[in-house]
């Protein structure tokens, strides 16, 4: 007995990048190969979540100092955080967009005393540390390349930044040399640390 087969066009396969279909009867199987592909955008999103949330200390980052009126100074991470308690993640905050941070918040910096060596480059001055809802009994912290490494200041790879919000005070110094930078006397402060005008 012969086979009798549908009337109608035979179906026709169709390839498409990872995808196939098979059209019969008006009717539409849809079949994609996809594992790879959906595997390489997971992989993809994976890495993007994880670089966003590492820790500032495994970062490369790259802040400047140029004048008075153009520079950076590590702060805690968020307002109202202990300077001594952030000093791994500390976060640059600049002056102006493009030197390296966010923006300083309204008020804080009060003033600022640029000094430019052939071995450093510092900026020392006064801060109002209500500006970003420090605590007056907050004896301060030190921010510096060995605890936050992977940052360059002016393209230096040693820096020291102190935050006094107790008095009043913060420094910064980016140095060719380590020696320049002393990391060793945080707790004498400032004015020992990176001696200059504080005004």
């Amino acid at each position: 007995m012969p086979i009798l087969r549908p009337k109608g066009p035979e179906p026709q396969p169709c390839l498409l990048g990872f995808s196939s279909f098979t059209l019969h009867n008006n009717h539409i199987l849809f079949i994609m190969h996809s594992s790879l592909v959906s595997s390489l955008v997971l992989l993809c999103l994976l890495l993007v979540s994880t670089t966003q949330a590492l820790p500032l200390r495994r970062r490369g980052v790259s802040i400047s100092l140029e004048s008075e009126t153009a520079f950076c100074s590590f702060l805690p991470p968020h307002p109202g955080n202990d300077v001594g308690g952030t000093e791994e993640d500390g976060k640059p905050f600049c002056s102006s967009p493009g030197l390296g941070g966010e923006t300083f918040p309204t008020g804080f910096i009060q003033s600022a005393h640029f000094v430019q060596k052939d071995e450093y480059v510092q900026v020392t001055g006064r801060m109002d540390p209500d500006a970003y809802q420090l605590s007056h009994s907050d004896g301060g912290g030190q921010y510096d390349n060995k605890d936050i490494s992977g940052v360059t200041c002016n393209g230096y790879r040693y820096w020291v930044n102190m935050l006094e919000p107790d008095n009043g005070q913060y420094c910064i110094r980016c140095c060719k040399s380590q020696s320049d930078c002393n990391l060793g006397q945080s707790e004498y402060g400032c004015q020992t640390i990176i001696p200059g005008n504080y005004d």
